[in-house]
């Protein structure tokens, strides 16, 4: 099993810059993909950015140039800054962790923090 622990969030006005981090522990492997998805009320959870083990970056088109994930191999935390907030972003803002075997893939929540956007 594999923990996940966020941190960061909260309420930012227009044009503000928060940075939130994820935390993992327990039966870690090297081999994984972590990301950040948000979910908004009334809205389908989308992903906003993720990160390989290997160091590849995917950006949803919403947030290129704007935010930026990240990847502390020492402290097996990965995180997202982000900058530029717009109201849009505001969202519940949710960490995973995608590991793999020789056969299966497992995937990994954390458990959700608030991104509020607003004046």
């Amino acid at each position: 099993q594999v923990q996940l622990v966020e941190s960061g969030g909260g309420l930012v006005q227009p044009g503000g810059s928060l940075s939130l981090s994820c935390a993992a522990s327990g039966s870690i492997r090297s081999i994984h993909v972590m990301g950040w998805y948000r979910q908004a009320p009334g809205k389908q959870r989308e992903l906003v950015a993720a990160i390989t083990s290997g160091g590849s970056t995917r950006y949803a088109d919403s947030v290129k140039g704007r935010f930026t994930i990240s990847f502390d191999n020492a402290k097996n935390t990965v995180y997202l800054q982000m900058n530029s907030l717009k109201p849009e972003d505001t969202a519940v803002y949710y960490c995973k962790r995608r590991e793999y075997t020789e056969r299966n893939e497992y995937d990994y929540w954390g458990q959700g923090t608030q991104v509020s956007v607003s004046s």
